[in-house]
């Protein structure tokens, strides 16, 4: 189903799916390149922005959070941008929610400029850059979660959680940082659109973006920290179990050699002593008493 909205002479086109008949419309109704028709069809694309004399072909992903597997996954957002109109491709409920409310309002205005394709391109990008923060307050929240339970007795659900806010990060930042360099040309001029007076909102989507990009480095940075201090935690526990059953170890060897050596067959001193059984055992006791004593003198336990 083709969505449109007209407003003035501007006219936005949304296209959730990319199907036979869909690309059909594009085709008979626009001038595209066909290379960025089969972009459309594509599943899978680099984020990237194609520039032509009458119209740009944009690319780019964006994340949301799969609640069922607790993984980041990304949106592929496809847009045709031309001096009129505005075509966007894609399922990300971003578009649809800011279609739906423009269809409503009938209003794009940003400040005193007129309603233009590049004014709907910068409400877009906001909009999806907007979300993207929202998300970013999930992994925060995460991070505060495996500070806290790092000190607990039940490693498995730290673990659990540190490995699934390191595989969400790696897959931020595979997804943001092309696309850093993509605004970065935006705000140098080098990408231009069709409405003079825009350059300070490129350099806003540019700084918004640029902070999102600088959270994710410092996420990742403190999650390696966070990981590399429940490693030395968790390595500690272990040698002190380790400690532990050692020492045990230790004290039993001589109690093992000599209840061993005085069950063999053999004749051996006080074996026919009545007081014999109680002498062992009161020197077994001295023995564990005496190695005790010198382990804690050397400070082992």
């Amino acid at each position: 189903m083709i969505n449109q909205l007209v407003i003035g002479k501007l006219r936005w086109i949304h296209i959730p799916i990319a199907n036979e008949s869909n690309m059909n419309f594009l085709r008979e109704n626009f001038d595209f390149h066909p290379l960025d028709i089969d972009d459309c069809e594509a599943k899978t694309q680099r984020p990237k922005i194609d520039i032509y004399d009458n119209y740009r072909f944009l690319i780019l992903h964006f994340p949301y959070f799969d609640k069922a597997i607790k993984f980041v996954k990304t949106k592929e957002v496809k847009i045709f941008w031309g001096p009129d109109y505005v075509i966007t491709l894609g399922t990300h409920w971003v578009i649809r929610t800011l279609f739906a409310k423009t269809k409503e309002e009938a209003d794009i205005d940003v400040d005193e400029l007129p309603n233009t394709s590049d004014v709907l391109i910068y409400s877009i990008l906001e909009s999806l850059i907007k979300e993207s923060q929202k998300l970013f307050k999930l992994i925060e929240d995460s991070l505060e979660h495996i500070s806290t339970d790092m000190f607990d007795k039940k490693a498995e659900k730290t673990i659990e959680r540190i490995s699934i806010t390191r595989k969400n990060l790696i897959l931020l930042n595979t997804a943001f940082k092309p696309q850093l360099r993509l605004f970065q040309k935006f705000e140098s001029g080098i990408i231009r659109g069709f409405t003079p007076g825009l350059e300070d909102y490129w350099g806003n989507i540019l700084d918004s973006y640029q902070k999102i990009w600088d959270s994710i480095e410092d996420y990742q940075e403190l999650i390696q920290g966070l990981s590399l201090t429940f490693d030395s935690l968790q390595a500690n526990k272990t040698n002190e179990i380790m400690k532990v059953l050692t020492v045990f170890s230790t004290v039993l060897l001589p109690l093992t050699f000599i209840t061993g050596l005085f069950g063999m067959n053999v004749e051996l001193p006080m074996q026919h002593n009545h007081n014999a059984f109680i002498i062992l055992v009161l020197g077994m006791i001295l023995i564990i008493f005496a190695l005790l004593f010198y382990f804690r003198k050397r400070r082992w336990i």
